[in-house]
């Protein structure tokens, strides 16, 4: 089996898609080990989710910082003494400083509750029923400095029905979302997702979905 590949996650809240690619890093098979949890919030309920994982967990408050820089500088200090080779974003409300993004440049993963480059920022659920989308998602990319773009990794859809509200679409996108990050970061951290350029290359078949129709063909 090859070497697991090391990966810290950064947090500001209660971490669900950190569990998420925790519990998927307990599988065998699955090439990364997830080996730091960072939050820039001392009172962030997914630090003691790490903790219950055995997870080592550090805080580092953006507040003790005058600069975006000094305390991008501290995390990447973090997260190299504890030898991370891939970095994956879940729910970290901070802007990265350009140098950090050029520090971690395709090795940085990012989630995002829309379908890329629709909706990106804020409030992407309320703008979804707002513009009476029908279909929606999230998506997995490569951190780049101008927020919310990056090579895309993987993509997921969710229908929007009639009825929804915002929490009601919000818990069924979060469902693709713990299913989606977890596959994306084994794509990258078993070498099945690569960059040229700014072009994701994958290899690999997995098993192909049919597609999602909203609202759905009548016979």
């Amino acid at each position: 089996m090859t070497e697991k590949r090391k990966v810290g996650i950064l947090i500001s809240g209660r971490g669900s898609n950190m569990k998420a690619l925790i519990n998927a890093a307990k599988a065998p098979d699955y090439p990364a080990e997830i080996v730091l949890v960072i939050s820039n919030n001392p009172k962030a309920k997914g630090l003691e989710l790490a903790k219950d994982s055995n997870i080592k967990t550090k805080t580092i408050s953006h507040k003790d910082y005058q600069t975006r820089e000094e305390f991008d500088q501290k995390v990447t200090h973090a997260l190299e003494e504890a030898g991370v080779e891939l970095l994956c974003n879940a729910g970290f409300m901070r802007l990265h400083s350009q140098q950090f993004v050029e520090t971690w440049y395709n090795r940085q993963l990012n989630i995002h509750p829309s379908l890329l480059p629709a909706l990106k920022g804020l409030n992407s659920h309320q703008r979804a029923l707002d513009g009476n989308l029908k279909i929606t998602g999230c998506t997995v990319h490569f951190v780049r400095f101008e927020m919310d773009t990056g090579p895309i990794i993987a993509q997921a859809a969710v229908e929007i029905r009639p009825e929804d509200t915002v929490e009601t679409l919000s818990d069924r996108v979060l469902q693709a979302e713990h299913q989606l990050y977890p596959e994306a970061l084994r794509q990258v951290a078993s070498g099945k997702a690569k960059i040229v350029g700014e072009r994701l290359i994958q290899t690999g078949n997995g098993i192909q979905q049919a597609p999602l129709f909203s609202p759905p063909l009548t016979k």
